[in-house]
Order: C-alpha cells, then structure tokens, then sequence
C-alpha cells in the first residue's frame, strides 16, 4: 500500500484540528467527581476518552488497515504496517485546572519507522507538523530548530516527575547545573508541545524521562524534520519507548548529553 505523505498528514490534521476543537468546548466543564486518578497524579475524564474515540474513528478512514497505540486504550493495541500513536490529550492536568499548556499529539509510523507527526496546541492555535523527508511546519509557515550554539544563550524545557522518584537525585543535579548555566528552563506540562517548541526554536532543548510513546512519537519526528537531533539519555535511540529523551538543535546537543550523563546512570 503506497501512500502520498503530504497528502496524508493534511487530512490527518483535519481529524486533529477536529479534536482539539472538541476539547476548546469543554474547558471548565469537567465536573470534580468525573475526574478519575489513573495513577499517582496521572488523572483523565471523559474529554480524554472522547477525543481519543474522535481521533480513531476519523484516522481509521484514512488508512482501514491501520492499528492503533493509544493512552486510554478505548481500542486493542495491535501490531501492523500502518499503526497510530495517540495521546488524544497530553497535559489533562493543565486542561483541567484551564490552564495552558494542552495539546493533541499523534503518529503515523509504517513498519514501525514514524512517517507523520502533529502536535495541536489547542489554547494558542497552533498546529505542528511534519511528513518523512517533507520538513517541520507549524499553521503552513516552515520551522526549523534555534541556531543558538551556546548552553548559556539557551532556554531549556523539561518534566517534573510526577511518579517515579528513584531518579530524583540525579534529576536535581542536572535541573541546579542548567539553572546556573542557561537562561533559565520552562516546565509546561505537555512534553509534546515542549518538542514542538525545540521544533520552531522557542526552545533551544528539552530533556525528561518517565515518558510513553504517545507524549512524544510526533513530537520527535518534528524536532528531526527541523533540523534538530533525538536521543536517549545514552546518546543512543531508544528514546520511543526507552522513557528518555534528549531533544535540541544538533549544536547544543553534545553539550546536554554531557551534563546528563555525568549524573544519570
């Protein structure tokens, strides 16, 4: 099955731009008592659940072959050529306080190689996305990554961990190091609008671990179509599925791995 990439992610957009609209609508109805507590601080509603239903229904059409990688699992995960990578919303934390940042992220990946990403921050209008060799574009403006080459000229973006606490250590000592020797580092809350924003060079780079395949499958492939570089916090790539990722231009990138590898193990 051969199919036209740019075309692709058009009408891909379109689902998504869709979605998010769904999700604009319902800002400040979620009710307390619909709020479910998936995990430690991992919360969802109905808007997650619903949005992820829109996504697949309207995907689904595109490509009927196609399986899906969800969050909410409102479909069995399946292995096949064409398989979705879905977050339908990626910060429900901020969405539910109605604060931003919010996002929908989804991924195209034929034979398990990402050939489609789009980020739609909702609050801002904004719609990221890329196709395999066809470039980084953010509302049909190109984007490229920061030209910026010095650590101390760079805004950092990064997660809190919110679970998983064996690594806070290290994490503290990277998070003091990159407060005294950069402008200064952002915390969001959507790590899929943070790789965007590596993507569009608001960002010089963006580091975190204890992430799944839905919070950054897209968000990868923009910052690479952009120009910028992807790595696990061992410079390899097993950052998909590996719960850690490095993203940057390729100038500052030796320059983050180094100071993450002196305290991550």
């Amino acid at each position: 099955m051969s199919l036209n990439l740019q075309d692709l992610c058009a009408k891909s957009r379109k689902v998504v731009l869709e979605a998010g609209a769904f999700i604009a609508s319902q800002v400040g109805e979620v009710a307390t008592a619909a709020v479910e507590e998936k995990d430690l601080n991992s919360l969802v509603s109905y808007v997650d659940k619903e949005t992820e239903k829109l996504l697949i229904d309207g995907l689904s059409k595109l490509i009927p072959s196609s399986v899906f990688f969800t969050e909410e699992e409102t479909v069995e995960r399946q292995e096949g050529e064409w398989r979705w990578i879905i977050d339908p919303l990626d910060g429900t934390t901020n969405f539910l306080h109605q604060l931003p940042v919010f996002s929908v992220s989804v991924a195209l990946q034929h034979h398990e190689e990402t050939v489609i990403g789009i980020v739609y921050e909702v609050n801002r209008d904004e719609c990221f996305y890329a196709w395999k060799d066809g470039g980084a574009w953010m509302n049909d403006h190109p984007i490229s990554v920061s030209p910026t080459s010095k650590l101390s000229a760079s805004l950092l973006a990064t997660g809190f961990p919110y679970y998983d606490y064996d690594r806070m250590k290290a994490y503290l000592e990277v998070l003091t190091f990159f407060m005294q020797h950069t402008r200064g580092l952002r915390r969001l809350g959507s790590a899929a609008v943070d790789l965007a924003y590596v993507a569009c060079g608001r960002f010089e780079g963006f580091y975190e671990y204890s992430l799944n395949a839905w919070d950054v499958a897209a968000g990868v492939l923009l910052v690479q179509e952009a120009g910028g570089k992807v790595t696990d916090f061992k410079g390899g790539g097993d950052y998909l599925f590996g719960r850690e990722l490095i993203s940057s231009n390729e100038k500052l990138h030796e320059d983050l791995l180094r100071v993450i590898q002196q305290h991550f193990s």
